[in-house]
């Protein structure tokens, strides 16, 4: 083999890269390949349009806190965060309700449109901060999430049993207090299905999801791509190779056990001691076809139930009304229990300034649609723009772009004064693709493990691989794949004394967050 490096890492999510910026700060060599990775925006004639949105939920998870004091990056990465105010809104019909971090003014918002669950609003996020505390003191502690070993979930079984509401059966336990079907409900509970890869939500995740939304939202000037540049810089900085167009068509391995990884277009194999992806299980032993897994390593099984599907908007500014916040929740159907798949819940993103042409404002419209829902992807950009003109009449007058990049449809370009279609060869310039994109799932586990909130073990059935994708924990949505990373970087870790030792020695060298 020419080439040998002690991980490969296939794949640029945050779990992938945060694992991949730790052990490359530990000294270990480590391999980035994109492994189909394609950026979070494209653009079409100076126009840019996104793949997905991006909120940096996580960004005061201490998971996140600890890799960036390991990586000595906590002061210019505060620098580079700016706060929402409001952090979110949720648009209903007849309805207009913002959370702000300031408290007070938060509590006038519920006076006016909630006054008969005032007392039980504040109950319940006095609830949320006590929840948050814990799990901000059990994200802390340096465990393996989810535990796989004996002594893992000893050690991390310990920690998770202080955790509240962690053996809950779900929203009913932890909502209890609300009236039945009470609107509220639906403001705690749809802010956190956007946020999870989980389809059905224990109580705990919900708790930890709606936090994340509620005590003090943030975002990155560039979003997910200045995130990206950060954590490959860091994987450079200490030696690593950062790939992001390649992708490995095959992984090897000798004696029941990961040795190399074929690198599409590479003549020879490079040689890996270990290899890291946020793909599935599955999607990692169809690189290794000639590996014959145990039946009872591929349990639970993931069923894909929700897809989302992602729609972006340039609009002219004047289109919008001054009051739209950064982040919106659109709900069509109110109250929420009255929801009609037809028109879909929407998770709305305003970013000025994205578009790349001034006087223009980038709006991402992220949906659910179900499995099998009444909604084929032929009608979904209908049925987006019917329920985005609810809320933002007359918008549709200055519309200069449409596009999503999951239904293979021709762009549509307004700026003319009529819809005139443009063909996706003519988009692959700017970096679009010609075939139909895959929209991301929200998952039924079939077999949920430790307290609901894990699917798939982090090693995998092929020894010296390992998952820290959102299959990992996929209740727990981005921070669970830093938990995820974090777990996987210290098993590895701990596979070579001496690489152990050196990381111990560098937290008295390193800041303290």
């Amino acid at each position: 083999m020419a080439k040998h490096y002690d991980v490969a890492v296939l794949g640029a999510g945050i779990g992938a890269l945060a694992t991949a910026a730790l052990l490359a700060r530990r000294s270990w060599r480590v391999l980035v390949l994109g492994n189909g990775y394609r950026p979070a925006t494209y653009g079409y004639d100076g126009y840019r349009l996104a793949r997905r949105p991006f909120t940096f939920l996580s960004a005061s998870s201490p998971a996140w806190g600890r890799t960036l004091v390991e990586l000595a990056q906590s002061q210019t990465f505060r620098r580079r965060m700016i706060p929402l105010d409001p952090m979110f809104q949720i648009l209903a019909p007849r309805l207009r309700l913002d959370v702000p971090p300031d408290v007070e003014q938060f509590g006038v918002q519920i006076d006016r449109e909630y006054p008969e669950v005032r007392r039980v609003v504040d109950e319940l996020y006095q609830e949320l901060a006590r929840t948050n505390a814990a799990a901000d003191a059990a994200f802390e502690r340096d465990a393996v999430w989810p535990p796989g070993t004996f002594w893992e979930r000893r050690e991390t079984g310990r920690v998770a049993s202080a955790l509240p509401h962690i053996d809950d059966r779900g929203s009913r336990d932890f909502l209890a207090e609300f009236p039945r079907d009470h609107d509220f409900r639906a403001i705690v509970e749809v802010p956190a299905q956007f946020a999870s890869h989980a389809l059905e939500l224990p109580a705990f995740a919900l708790a930890r999801l709606h936090g994340a939304w509620t005590r003090g939202v943030t975002r990155l000037a560039r979003g997910e791509e200045e995130l990206v540049e950060l954590l490959t810089e860091r994987v450079r900085a200490h030696g690593g190779d950062i790939r992001l167009g390649d992708r490995t068509d095959r992984i090897e391995h000798k004696h029941g056990r990961v040795s190399a990884v074929r690198v599409d277009g590479d003549e020879d194999p490079t040689g890996v001691g270990f290899v890291v992806t946020d793909s599935t299980t599955r999607s990692l032993l169809d690189l290794a076809p000639d590996f014959d897994p145990a039946r009872r390593s591929l349990t639970p099984r993931l069923l894909p139930r929700e897809f989302r599907y992602v729609l972006s908007l340039v609009v002219r500014d004047e289109a919008l009304p001054s009051e739209l916040g950064v982040e919106s929740f659109v709900l069509p159907s109110w109250p929420h229990r009255a929801f009609d798949p037809s028109r879909p819940l929407i998770h709305l993103q305003r970013l000025r300034d994205a578009s790349g042409v001034p006087g223009t404002t980038l709006l991402v419209a992220e949906a659910l649609f179900p499995e099998a829902g009444p909604v084929p992807l032929s009608g979904a950009r209908e049925a987006i723009l019917d329920v985005l003109g609810r809320f933002l009449p007359f918008s549709e007058r200055h519309h200069v772009m449409v596009d999503s990049p999951h239904d293979g449809r021709p762009l549509w370009d307004y700026r003319s004064g009529a819809r005139v279609q443009i063909d996706r060869a003519q988009l692959r310039a700017g970096g679009a693709s010609l075939d139909t994109e895959t929209m991301d799932a929200r998952w039924e586990i079939d077999v949920p493990s430790f307290h609901g909130l894990a699917a798939e073990p982090l090693r995998a059935p092929l020894p010296g691989a390992f998952i820290v994708g959102p299959s990992a924990l996929p209740a727990l949505g981005q921070e669970g794949e830093l938990l995820a990373a974090w777990g996987v970087a210290r098993i590895i870790t701990r596979t070579d004394k001496q690489r152990e030792k050196m990381r111990r020695d560098m937290w008295s060298k390193i800041e303290i967050g």
